[in-house]
């Protein structure tokens, strides 16, 4: 009754066969069975037949169904696993139905069974039946009948199976017949890889997958001319396909990326930095006559210096400053100037001055020395004036002012300078003239011999003795005498005389002191302040919170002086003797958490969750224990956990909640994979997403949303729950990042709150994404297995959760606020056909970038949202929209730019700079 059927020989390439990417699978060695000789009824027969084209093929049958206690043995030769954890054998066969067989025997099977047995022996002729682990009972989905048999009809099945956690060099496969009518037509043994691949100029080798789900960590090796800019690695997932891109390779400098390579700058362009990503044109004075330039060589009278960015362009010497100006005040002089007319491209240009004293004649002179001080300074002044003090009287001053740049002293030109001469004045001599009152003086007084310019004016300045700093008066005139009124009488005042030419002022003369007559008398003034009293009303001021109709608010429990006023205000207390504790449910930070029966005054009993508050606690952990009862307490939603009430005034300490038959929403998920339709999971979504409207419109912020603190009763209504203030989360494994505020999940935690602490609604949008992504895919672990540091730097580098398999592409979408979460999630369940569109298969789209026109870099940087850097640019030289058009990252952060955000912002803007003019997107 053997069946030969026309098909493929048996067999197994000895080749690697790769697939098309993602996936790839490499056959392994090449496969030979064998009878096994010490087993009873061996019946596999290794046929010859024809195919329908008559060429020659075989094929293993057996068809022994006639006997009872059939065991028919088949056995591969020794198969290297090379390397592979897990291996997959497709096998195709062909097998008779029992009931097409006349007079059979109720023994004819429709089945027959795999095996294998791992060993590093590759020799082995003979192996016991009892040592060989079963792969699995394999049934045909078709088998043919005689009818089938005359009509040459093709009923042939094929099975995968797989072995898992293999460890020796390699494995025999065994096929044991219990009497059943089969053909083997062919077997394949293979295992899946990720195949080698080019990534972020990174090359990434074949790599055979591991085991069950594991994904498996692969370095990269940067290619050609480039270098690690951060270690990168990949993940090969279980199915041969690459994960979670981390780190790059960047192009040294003087190369550019270019399709997976990197390739030298062209002449006229020139990359310094290995962060840069493109080869940029010359900036203007330069020119890289030379493939592979790290920067542009200056032309004949340009400079750069050391501190240039090398994208700046080559500058020169400033001219020499303009328009000098000195004013002259006693033995102090005001120099003052107008800048260079040519900066020499530069906006750093500083101011030296050098002091000589000259003979009367102007024909000798000599250097000032160190009795003269500059304010603010001598040298590298930034502003165009200087105050010179402590000069000598009727003397002449040279002055040489020089104007300087960042080049300057590359340059072997002399710099820039003017020369200013200035003369100080003379004193002038005071004469009493002999007329004094009770209440007036009349003063006298002779001119400089030789003034500084022609005489403008006189100063007097006179006050009472001993009183200088408490009152003095000026007085001018142009006459060398005045009559000073308005004294006191019987009073001593000091009067000093000083004359202003053209120049400036010259120096006072000589103190004298004159006393006005005593006749008469004075009136003395007492001033003082007089407080007015305070209006008793304004000492104090209430402010009551004002709750508006229709509006709740949160209210922190810490800003209650009295925490126990906080549990009395929002929270019921529960009478110990109405509470009826089951059984044990879980742990919780403080004590057990159990369940029970609740009886209620005039109901029937309810179930409940009791959380109990462990012996030998402290005031604080009672406190902080009882203040998630104090939050709960002010919510009143059907997707909120419920408080039922508290027990505070007897032990042990109790909250009392709703009972949520289902327990944690990951757990749940987890245990009913794949059991729901896609309207009850956005169902579910729904509800948390309104729970959290309700929480964010009370301006509460939960901090730490995730499926595992979503609860879920009998009806899969869920329900946001975990409002503890000071969760511990030093035992949680989620919590495996720690910020001087504490632990945080970070994979359900936003890049902000990671980084800054920065907790807001915002935040809990973040988290409930993840939690879309937990729902969609029936509880999966965010990230898979990798490290809480390889989630940190994979989103901060951009990545973000692929849409899970079968999740419709309007839900990956959805990245509103609560309150437009909870309005689109409703259209969505009444409007199930919208739902049908996989994320997995839709395209993507950049928004369009907002874009304004700017004339100067501050604007530049205003319209980027960057003005904070205005100071750091122009201290740099970068006074023009032209000198940013080949700014780098390493430029930035030289100028104190170092935050990775800022630095792609700019840089991106300065792309749009260089393609469009003043035309920047923002």
């Amino acid at each position: 009754l053997v069946f030969t059927v026309f098909i493929p020989s048996l067999c197994i390439y000895s080749f690697l066969n790769p697939f098309h990417h993602p996936h790839s699978s490499s056959f392994l060695s090449a496969l030979h069975f064998h009878f096994l000789p010490s087993l009873r009824h061996q019946k596999w027969e290794e046929i010859s037949v024809m195919d329908e084209r008559n060429t020659p093929m075989r094929t293993y049958q057996v068809c022994n169904v006639m006997e009872a206690n059939q065991n028919n043995w088949l056995r591969t030769r020794h198969i290297s696993r090379e390397g592979a954890q897990r291996v997959y054998i497709e096998i195709k066969f062909t097998l008779r139905d029992c009931n097409s067989l006349p007079g059979v025997p109720g023994t004819c099977k429709e089945t027959f069974n795999m095996y294998y047995y791992e060993s590093n022996n590759a020799n082995l002729w003979f192996i016991k039946e009892s040592q060989y682990v079963k792969i699995d009972t394999i049934a045909a989905d078709e088998s043919f009948t005689q009818v089938d048999v005359g009509d040459r009809v093709m009923k042939l099945n094929t099975e995968v199976r797989d072995i898992s956690n293999l460890s020796k060099k390699g494995f025999y496969l065994a096929f044991q017949d219990l009497g059943a009518c089969i053909a083997l037509v062919s077997v394949r043994v293979f295992y899946k890889k990720c195949p080698l691949t080019v990534l972020n100029l990174a090359q990434f080798p074949d790599t055979i997958t591991g085991g069950d789900t594991a994904l498996v960590e692969v370095h990269g090796v940067c290619v050609n001319a480039s270098e690690e800019f951060e270690p990168p690695k990949m993940y090969c997932s279980a199915d041969g396909g690459w994960l979670v891109p981390i780190g790059r390779c960047v192009c040294k400098p003087g190369f550019e990326e270019n399709k997976d390579i990197c390739q030298p700058c062209r002449p006229g362009t020139y990359k310094a930095s290995a962060t840069d990503a493109y080869c940029t044109k010359c900036p203007p004075h330069s020119s890289s006559p030379q493939e592979q330039a790290v920067e542009c060589i200056c032309e004949k009278g340009y400079y750069r210096a050391d501190t240039d960015p090398r994208s700046m362009a080559c500058t020169r010497p400033p001219s020499a400053p303009e328009n000098p100006i000195t004013t002259v005040n006693e033995t102090c002089v005001t120099l003052e100037w107008s800048p260079p007319r040519d900066t020499g491209g530069r906006g750093d240009i500083t101011y030296s001055l050098h002091c000589r004293k000259c003979s009367g004649d102007g024909r000798k002179c000599a250097p000032c020395g160190s009795s003269i001080h500059f304010v603010p300074r001598q040298f590298g002044l930034a502003s165009a004036t200087v105050l010179v003090t402590d000069l000598q009287p009727d003397s002449n001053y040279s002055f040489t002012i020089e104007s300087q740049n960042g080049v300057s002293d590359l340059s072997p030109t002399p710099r820039g300078s003017v020369v200013i001469n200035v003369t100080t004045s003379q004193t002038v001599s005071v004469v009493l003239k002999e007329r004094r009152s009770k209440d007036s003086v009349t003063l006298a007084w002779q001119g400089p011999e030789r003034p500084n310019g022609v005489i403008v004016e006189y100063e007097v300045i006179y006050y009472e003795k001993n009183q200088r700093e408490q009152n003095y008066t000026v007085l001018k005139t142009r006459s060398n005498m005045m009559t000073v009124d308005g004294l006191k009488p019987g009073t001593t005042y000091v009067f000093r005389v000083r004359a202003r030419t053209d120049g400036g002022y010259g120096s006072y003369g000589g103190e004298i002191e004159l006393e006005t007559s005593h006749e008469g008398c004075g009136l003395i003034l007492h001033c003082g302040y007089i407080k007015a009293k305070q209006d008793p009303d304004e000492e104090k001021m209430q402010f009551q919170h004002v709750k508006l109709p229709g509006s709740r608010t949160y209210i922190h429990p810490h800003t209650y002086e009295d925490p126990n006023q906080a549990v009395r205000d929002f929270a019921k207390e529960i009478d110990a003797s109405n509470i009826r504790i089951e059984r044990v449910i879980g742990a919780g930070e403080f004590g057990e958490v159990c369940s029970g029966r609740l009886r209620v005054q005039g109901k029937r009993e309810i179930y409940v969750a009791i959380k109990s508050l462990k012996a030998g606690y402290s005031d604080t952990q009672r406190r902080d224990f009882l203040s998630e009862a104090s939050i709960m307490g002010q919510f009143d939603h059907p997707n909120i956990i419920r408080l039922e009430g508290v027990v505070t005034k007897c032990k042990p300490v109790m909250i009392i909640t709703e009972f949520m038959e289902n327990g944690s929403l990951d757990t749940f998920l987890k245990k009913h994979d794949g059991q729901f339709t896609v309207i009850q999971l956005v169902g579910m979504l729904r509800g948390i997403a309104s729970g959290m409207k309700y929480l964010s419109d009370m301006s509460y912020v939960h901090r730490d949303l995730a499926a595992r603190n979503i609860l879920v009763n009998s009806n899969l209504v869920c329900k946001v729950s975990d409002f503890g203030l000071s969760r511990v989360l030093e035992d949680d494994p989620e919590a495996a990042y720690t910020t001087r505020g504490g632990k945080i999940p970070i994979r359900w935690t936003a890049p902000e709150a990671i980084a800054y602490r920065k907790f807001t609604s915002a935040s809990d949008v973040w988290s409930y994404g993840i939690v879309m992504w937990e729902v969609i895919s029936y509880g999966e672990r965010p990230y898979w297995e990798m490290s809480n540091q390889d989630v940190i730097k994979a989103i901060d580098e951009g990545y973000r959760l692929p849409a899970p398999m079968d999740c419709p592409v309007v839900l990956h979408q959805l990245m509103p606020k609560f309150g437009q979460i909870v309005t689109i999630l409703d259209k969505l369940i009444r409007n199930p056909a919208s739902l049908r569109e996989l994320a997995n298969s839709s395209a993507w789209s950049d928004a369009p970038t907002p874009d304004f026109s700017v004339s100067t870099v501050d604007e530049w940087l205003e319209a980027i949202k960057m003005g904070q850097y205005k100071e750091n640019f122009s201290s740099a030289g970068y006074v023009s929209l032209d000198s940013v058009l080949y700014i780098s990252v390493s430029e930035l952060a030289k100028m104190g730019v170092n935050l990775a955000g800022h630095q792609k912002k700019i840089l991106s803007s300065v792309q749009s700079l260089q393609t469009q003019g003043t035309h920047v997107q923002v």
